[in-house]
């Protein structure tokens, strides 16, 4: 089942982004980085998580070697993204296949974002989603070069101005394809909560009513987890998140990811938070009974002699909502008892002519 049938058919579609995290938890754990890698794809599927995404990409491809770092140093040291990336890279086509597979079998969706055209073309014949970052919005030769594989595409829109984001959407639609997630992104690590903007949700649905919205989060996960809820309820029902084995790992992706016990939290959370939302249709028949015993009828409030002619003075309105409806006074007024009507009667206009 794809992402978007998936979504609908659930009503919200999570992502755990591993990344590059296996590499830390392998060390940890003292395995090696794929069997750290499955061990993290084995908790995603059992905490309920839908998708697990990865990034593929060579230090040398991605940044130059004089570039800085933008994330929190007091979390992550490295000041060179170089640097960084260099320390998570390498893996490549063979491991990268083998944790499709790995996924297929687990019956989780797998997918990884590219950072180059080469990891763009080998990843096609592994995953049915092409993941842009916010960090490639304006990359538009590298935008168009992933939308023409004819594949859903979740385009993250952090750090980019709308008029970024219209080009962007317009990029993929002109290469042909339709299948797009817009999602909303703040490019803090990590997002202070009053930064997460989640009302830009609404923003982007206002501006690509076409498309389905998501937001992948950045904030450090919350003790009930509302920042994501907050997101699914304001209409972003697919979302993306770091995910680790262990926050308190120090640098990278740790200290704002979630773990496997805040999306078993998320999950429920997300499960009852469908469940109040309901439908757009009005339900009467589970309220039937109210309907019938909690609403008014028209009563009458003194005996009313037979032929005498109903004035409002006569009646009164009091539940059980049996007979006639208060909205149906003026139908009533004028019209004469067929027979003596007791005091507290509630009037039907079987007793009436």
């Amino acid at each position: 089942m794809g992402i978007f049938e998936k979504t609908r058919e659930q009503g919200y579609y999570v992502i755990g982004e591993i990344g590059v995290n296996y590499y830390d938890i392998a060390k940890k754990e003292n395995i090696t980085p794929m069997e750290a890698a499955k061990l993290m794809i084995d908790k995603a599927k059992e905490s309920g998580m839908d998708a697990v995404k990865f990034q593929t990409y060579k230090a040398g491809t991605i940044a130059s070697k004089f570039s800085p770092s933008y994330w929190d140093t007091s979390e992550e040291s490295t000041t060179s993204q170089y640097e960084l990336f260099k320390k998570f890279d390498s893996f490549g086509y063979e491991e990268y296949k083998e944790l499709s597979l790995y996924c297929n079998d687990l019956g989780i969706e797998f997918f990884s974002t590219a950072f180059d055209f080469e990891s763009a073309d080998y990843l096609n014949e592994m995953m049915n989603i092409y993941k842009i970052s916010s960090s490639d919005l304006t990359n538009l030769p590298f935008i168009e070069h992933q939308a023409k594989k004819g594949k859903p595409v979740l385009l993250s829109a952090g750090a980019s101005t709308l008029d970024e984001i219209k080009t962007a959407i317009e990029t993929i639609k002109n290469s042909g394809n339709n299948d797009i997630v817009l999602m909303h992104c703040v490019l803090e690590y990590p997002t202070p909560y009053e930064h997460a903007n989640l009302e830009v949700i609404k923003l982007l649905k206002e501006e690509f009513p076409d498309l389905v919205i998501g937001y992948s989060d950045h904030t450090k996960p919350d003790e009930f987890m509302d920042v994501v809820k907050t997101a699914v309820a304001l209409g972003a029902p697919v979302i993306e998140k770091h995910y680790t084995l262990d926050k308190s790992l120090a640098g990278n992706d740790h200290y704002h990811a979630m773990d496997p016990e805040d999306m078993k939290k998320l999950k429920k959370a997300l499960e009852f938070q469908i469940k109040i939302r309901g439908s757009k249709e009005l339900n009467l028949d589970t309220q039937e009974a109210a309907r019938k015993n909690a609403r008014r009828s028209i009563v009458a409030n003194q005996k009313i002699p037979a032929g005498t002619s109903i004035t409002r003075e006569m009646i009164t309105f009091k539940r059980p909502g049996l007979g006639i409806s208060p909205s149906e006074l003026s139908s009533v007024i004028g019209k004469k008892a067929k027979d003596l009507i007791e005091e507290d009667t509630i009037l039907v206009y079987d007793l009436l002519d």
